[in-house]
């Protein structure tokens, strides 16, 4: 089965090992999607800005490997601040509210930059 590797560009790609998506026939896996722009951080100190920009980046992402947010099967948020959760949530369902897919939350102790609040990963899976 072909393997296509979705890549954003970024400098870390080659340098960790990974690639920012990856297509094998109807299945995407997304890595971890955070709010930067570059090394510029997004909507920084705010959890809801920072969810939606990331969930623009996820969309596009997958319209690159041919696919939609409808083809989302499960979301993974690791946060900051779970006490936000609500914010990530109102954010979360205005992508995914009538697509519902499986999802986790869970607090982490920090992110790989301070000024990051969230980070999600998704997979879909394309629909024949």
């Amino acid at each position: 089965m072909e393997r296509q590797l979705i890549s954003s560009g970024a400098k870390w790609e080659s340098v960790v090992g990974y690639s920012r998506a990856i297509r094998v026939g109807n299945l995407i896996e997304i890595s971890g999607t955070t709010a930067t722009d570059g090394d510029r951080v997004q909507a920084a100190g705010d959890v809801y800005g920072q969810t939606v920009y990331i969930l623009e980046k996820i969309r596009q992402v997958l319209q690159e490997a041919e696919s939609r947010l409808e083809d989302v099967i499960r979301t993974r948020m690791y946060v900051t601040d779970i006490s936000q959760w609500e914010l990530v949530a109102k954010a979360h369902g205005k992508f995914f509210g009538t697509i519902r897919p499986v999802t986790t939350m869970v607090e982490v102790r920090r992110l790989i930059q301070e000024d990051l609040l969230i980070e999600i990963e998704v997979t879909a899976i394309i629909s024949p």
